[in-house]
């Protein structure tokens, strides 16, 4: 480890941390009763279906200390940002906060952005009301741990009927072997709008380093949210996460993920509607090489009827590399007239390489729509011979594929810089192929 560990994720280390922090004792509660829970706790079984394809027994917690209590020195790497006029804008460093800005019209209009933990005291009723109703810290250990030790965190209010036209941004880097526990907050009220963008990067490609996190997206009835997440961590790091978005009456979701970076990244997400009329679209995008390990769980939970959902996960795999997408559509008794749709396409660029797909439907009612599909294949020697006879090389109709086969992807964005930046990473990842 480049720096030195003050303190470990241990009873020693918790109580320091609780004493350098500046917060509110219902803020100190939650974390002790999340420590309580997180210390009795034992590790997840690698036997439990949700770990069985996915090996975290050389993780070991002990060899990475707590989020950074000063600005360390570390650049930013803004990539879905160039060229966007933002409306704000939010960069940590191993959790730690270094800068927090909104314009100045939004905030006059009610918007309220920036550090969760700064945010919690003079905003103690509206995040009191919304902290920890989507994301569950009793789910699994690291979720007890994220929920005990969250740092550097952002917190989102959009007013009812507040319309925010330009992107906020949110940055947040990672040091060669430190720790990112931040937690994300979005509340959306009636009929508001926004989009966030949020970049996640290490240092360096093979940066090593740990992030345990959690987000949490909240949209009252009406609302309308797309949310952006690039994650580029080095390929040392250990990621794991537990994000969640609870949907309203009538209100939209689009949310897009990235997944390049990281050794080892195991994710929850799921999309929870909870009101009549709400309708999601989940874009995920994975690109792995090397030995790299990237497991994402999925859930579309219908609880209210009439709600529409469409999961699209493409995933390329390279070298010995591995891709877990786990996914399921969940519908109550009470959700007639449900219309959900999940596919995961993965494109196998290496005889070593390795995805698995495990879509999986749980119906309870009886008036639905729900399909689910998967396909895992190689490149189409057929289109490289055609793409030949128009004179490109064997390498350059290669890439061409590789790259066009997450057109569907790009198809769905609306936004340029976030089109681009998804290009771009995923053009410095294909290699040129024989």
């Amino acid at each position: 480890m480049p720096q030195t560990i003050t303190h470990q994720f241990d009873a020693a280390g918790f109580d320091a941390f609780v004493e350098s922090r500046n917060e509110p004792s219902w803020l100190t509660d939650l974390r002790r009763e999340a420590w309580d829970h997180a210390d009795a706790m034992a590790w997840p079984d690698r036997r439990h279906e949700e770990w069985i394809r996915t090996d975290n027994r050389i993780f070991q917690l002990k060899k990475y200390g707590l989020p950074a209590v000063t600005s360390p020195d570390v650049a930013p790497k803004p990539q879905m940002k160039e060229g966007v006029e933002l409306g704000g804008s939010i960069e940590t460093a191993d959790s730690f906060t270094v800068s927090e800005s909104l314009d100045p019209e939004l905030a006059a209009k009610g918007v309220i952005f920036g550090d969760l933990s700064r945010l919690s005291e003079e905003h103690e009723i509206l995040i009191r009301e919304h902290l920890f109703t989507a994301f569950d810290p009793d789910y699994d250990k690291f979720a007890a741990l994220h929920a005990a030790f969250f740092s550097g965190g952002q917190f989102l209010y959009v007013p009812r009927g507040v319309v925010i036209e330009r992107p906020l941004h949110i940055g947040s880097m990672l040091s060669d072997g430190g720790t990112d526990t931040t937690h994300t907050l979005i509340v959306l009220d009636e009929g508001a709008q926004a989009t966030v963008l949020h970049e996640s990067n290490g240092v360096t490609a093979d940066a090593g380093g740990l992030h345990i996190g959690a987000v949490e997206l909240i949209q009252k009835a009406g609302s309308n949210l797309r949310y952006v997440n690039l994650q580029e961590w080095g390929h040392k790091t250990y990621h794991f996460a537990h994000q969640k978005a609870i949907i309203g009456r009538d209100a939209n979701l689009q949310w897009t993920i990235a997944a390049m970076g990281s050794g080892l990244s195991k994710v929850n997400q799921s999309v929870d509607m909870v009101g009549p009329g709400a309708d999601s679209q989940v874009n995920g995008v994975m690109f792995t090489e090397g030995r790299q390990h990237l497991a994402y769980h999925t859930q579309q939970y219908h609880r209210a009827p009439s709600c529409h959902s469409d999961f699209l996960y493409k995933a390329a795999q390279q070298d010995k590399s591995r891709t877990v997408w786990r996914g399921m559509i969940k519908v109550d008794k009470d959700a007639q007239k449900t219309d959900g749709y999940q596919r995961n396409d993965n494109l196998v660029l290496s005889q070593t390489s390795r995805a698995d797909s495990i879509p999986g439907l749980e119906i309870e009612a009886d008036d639905v729509r729900c399909t689910h599909g998967s396909t895992t294949s190689k490149v189409d020697e057929e289109q490289i011979f055609y793409a030949q006879c128009r004179g490109f090389t064997r390498k350059e109709a290669t890439r061409m594929i590789v790259i066009g086969f997450f057109q569907q992807i790009f198809d769905r964005i609306t936004i340029d810089s976030v089109r681009d930046a998804l290009s771009d990473a995923i053009a410095r990842q294909v290699r040129e192929y024989e």
